[in-house]
């Protein structure tokens, strides 16, 4: 079956993130991009929130775990995230999520990693 996406584009949020001194005290803009592959035509039939991913949903733990979650390693946030998907909707089957730094590096408008993941394999682990 072919999946439908649905776009999170340029969530930007304040949070500690990083190794260096500086980055464990003072927030820095955490850029998040999301794609979450599910089936929408439920929710496109009932025209009813409750047969749809509630994306706001979504976001809001997004921003409170970036918020709150002070990893060190943008390794380590990006999978948190895609956990966070998996665990709140269990109609989203894959997701690929994107963090970013702006201005983390000289030269470099943003640094980041984006990655992705199938439910199925979540399970696997």
């Amino acid at each position: 079956m072919e999946l439908d996406r649905i776009l999170i584009k340029d969530l930007s949020v304040p949070g500690i993130l990083g190794i260096k001194p500086d980055e464990r005290i003072n927030e820095q803009e955490i850029l998040v991009n999301a794609v979450l592959w599910a089936d929408t035509r439920p929710a496109s039939v009932s025209d009813d929130i409750d047969d749809a991913v509630n994306y706001r949903t979504i976001t809001k733990a997004l921003i409170a775990h970036i918020r709150d979650g002070k990893p060190m390693l943008v390794e380590r946030l990006v999978q948190e995230l895609v956990d966070i998907c998996f665990e709140l909707e269990p109609r989203i089957m894959r997701v690929e999520m994107t963090v970013e730094k702006p201005g983390a590096l000289r030269y470099a408008r943003s640094v980041g990693i984006s990655i992705v993941r199938d439910r199925t394999s979540e399970l696997e682990e």
